[in-house]
């Protein structure tokens, strides 16, 4: 969102995709680009890891506005039992500068009560390059 207001266009994002506003229900997250606090349990993580700007998060520098120019999804795998799916494969950022980015996913995904599908579990992380 260029020039735009990125904490709202995040807040948006997060409460229409994910699960932190259903009661009682927990969201696993596991951002790409989290080293010192590597799991996100609630909606302020959440949004710090996507917009930054949160003390409690040094490390995060806005995964939502970094300059990525596309994003293509790869070798989705999906499983479906119930009212619930999972997914996982990988998806490839490409940034300004023309170079990709190749990240591994898993998500979770649950319905809530109009239906719509929310996604209680995200887990990204970059491939074992060792």
């Amino acid at each position: 969102t260029e020039g735009g207001d990125y904490t709202a266009r995040a807040t948006e994002h997060i409460n229409s995709l994910y699960a932190y506003p259903m009661e009682g229900q927990k969201v696993l997250f596991k951002p790409t680009l989290a080293a010192e606090t590597p799991f996100r349990g609630d909606f302020e993580s959440a949004l710090s890891y996507f917009v930054g700007k949160n003390e409690k998060y040094a490390e995060d520098n806005g995964f939502a506005i970094a300059p990525f120019t596309a994003v293509r999804w790869e070798e989705p795998e999906v499983v479906t039992q119930g009212t619930s799916a999972l997914a996982m494969g990988h998806y490839h950022f490409t940034k300004t500068d023309g170079s990709v980015v190749k990240v591994e996913y898993s998500f979770g995904y649950i319905r809530d009560d109009e239906g719509k599908l929310r996604i209680n579990l995200h887990h990204s992380s970059l491939p074992f390059s060792g």
